[in-house]
């Protein structure tokens, strides 16, 4: 089978996450070609993989969002039917637009996406929205405002389509439109697996962010709630990682009998012959984690910057690559000014070999769907502190039926003294830190396989073709 994965700002431009998840799914599904569509924000990425892609992978198709804003404007002023208005002001209002007629005008026709945003009809759509709920808002605010908002999508749907059996997106947003698109073009079935809830993402990094307006948030999170709404409403099957992640999708509108849970899985046998590390006098911690703002690096220098007040020997090593450079600069800025001593970034490295000098780990994020590094570290019989965010809880105590026991400890995000006191508690706690390293590697081993999961996947393939056909016999 050609199978289409749909993958944004991930893979294979960035390390560690989804895009390791990605990468050894692929290699496990060798019967099956993969063509690779991509979304990233600028072009200078082209061609930029941080992985050697596997034989199987066919084609790349890479889609650069910043692209949208070179376009120039199109001369021929284009009129635009009744239905079409309808559904660009359904679209301009993030209710919910017929898709359908939006993939005709600017997939199959080929009309420009500067024919709407610079016609009489897009403004009069505007007007009508500054009136109603913005009255107090300079209207050339709106226009940019709106115009980011909605340029990029148009781009998107004008975007050459890979042809292939099934769409498979990693996420909703811009790449689920995409498989909606390819599902549109070829009359396939798409599907979609949710690592972490990306509409729920977006809001809460809108809220947080300064480069929205206070007066256009609600906007932005309503748009992003549309996109989410046009993959769930059309999708043939919606996977998600963890029993709360389902509950979420159905809660923001996809269909219970969509919904299906599919754990994440690892190779097991690459951990669970490390041994643990060797008495030194030293207890090392361990933050598997790209340096990234979600990931909330800073939280945890402040909480091991007190940690060292209380145990002098005492180290954290934070592993992992620069996702964000300005974030990862204000990292060691912030440990600097702390003179925070015995805290090493060792940048990317060999987790295998590293994780030897290593007693727990530590993970501080503000959100996340099935952490692999906290998998990992239960296989190689570590422990771990964890927010209590995504699937994070249940892995460290259990999911139903799971009677083994605490594999760690879990403390509410960004909550310094909270995290501190974690990791001071598995620090000194020896026995009880070995006990609970043994009950996560028994944990992994029992629930989180790596070839539990490619089989759940390839019986998931199997039956969105068959409810494909169905329904379209039907």
């Amino acid at each position: 089978m050609r199978i289409c994965v749909i993958l944004e700002g991930c893979y294979p431009y960035v390390t560690g996450g989804v895009s390791t998840w990605i990468h050894q799914y692929i290699q496990a599904m060798r019967e099956h070609q993969f063509v690779l569509w991509t979304v990233a924000a600028s072009s200078e990425d082209r061609g930029k993989f941080k992985y050697k892609l596997p034989e199987n992978v066919v084609e790349v198709h890479e889609v650069f969002l910043q692209d949208a804003l070179k376009m120039e404007p199109e001369r021929k002023k284009y009129q635009f039917n009744q239905h079409e208005i309808q559904a660009l002001t359904d679209f301009v209002h993030c209710k919910q637009p017929d898709w359908d007629v939006l993939f005709e005008m600017y997939n199959d026709r080929k009309i420009s996406p500067m024919s709407f945003l610079l016609s009489q009809e897009f403004l009069n759509i505007l007007v009508d929205i500054c009136e109603k709920d913005y009255p107090y808002i300079a209207f050339s605010d709106m226009f940019h405002t709106m115009r980011s908002m909605f340029l990029p999508v148009l781009y998107v749907l004008g975007q050459e389509v890979p042809r292939a059996d099934l769409y498979h997106t990693i996420a909703t947003g811009y790449g689920g439109l995409m498989a909606r698109l390819g599902s549109y073009k070829y009359g396939v079935p798409f599907m979609l697996t949710e690592h972490g809830i990306y509409t729920r993402e977006r809001e809460e990094e809108i809220i947080r962010a300064r480069w929205v307006p206070s007066s256009f948030k609600r906007s932005w999170v309503r748009f992003f709630y549309m996109l989410s709404a046009a993959v769930y409403d059309s999708a043939t099957m919606v996977t998600s990682l963890f029993a709360n992640a389902r509950k979420t999708q159905i809660n923001i509108g996809c269909i219970p009998e969509k919904c299906r849970v599919i754990a994440n899985g690892i190779h097991v046998e690459r951990f669970k012959d490390i041994p643990l590390k060797q008495e030194n006098g030293w207890i090392d911690i361990g933050a598997i984690v790209r340096l990234a703002p979600i990931k909330d690096v800073k939280t945890l220098i402040y909480s091991f910057y007190e940690l060292k007040f209380r145990l002098k020997q005492v180290r954290l090593h934070i592993i992992g690559p620069e996702d964000d450079i300005q974030y990862a600069q204000e990292c060691y800025e912030l440990a600097e000014q702390l003179g925070v001593k015995d805290l090493v970034f060792t940048g990317m490295t060999n987790i295998l070999e590293y994780m030897k000098n290593l007693d727990y780990t530590v993970l501080s994020s503000i959100s996340e769907g099935q952490p692999l590094s906290v998998l990992e570290s239960f296989a190689a019989g570590r422990p771990c502190v964890t927010t209590d965010v995504g699937c994070c809880r249940e892995l460290i105590e259990g999911m139903e039926g799971d009677h083994l026991g605490q594999a760690g400890i879990c403390v509410p995000p960004m909550e310094r003294e909270a995290l501190c006191a974690a990791m001071e508690r598995m620090c000194i706690r020896t026995e009880e830190r070995y006990r609970m390293g043994q009950i996560g590697k028994k944990r992994v081993e029992q629930y989180f396989r790596h070839e539990d999961m490619i089989r759940n996947y390839q019986q998931t393939y199997t039956e969105v073709i068959s409810r494909w056909q169905e329904s379209v016999s039907h």
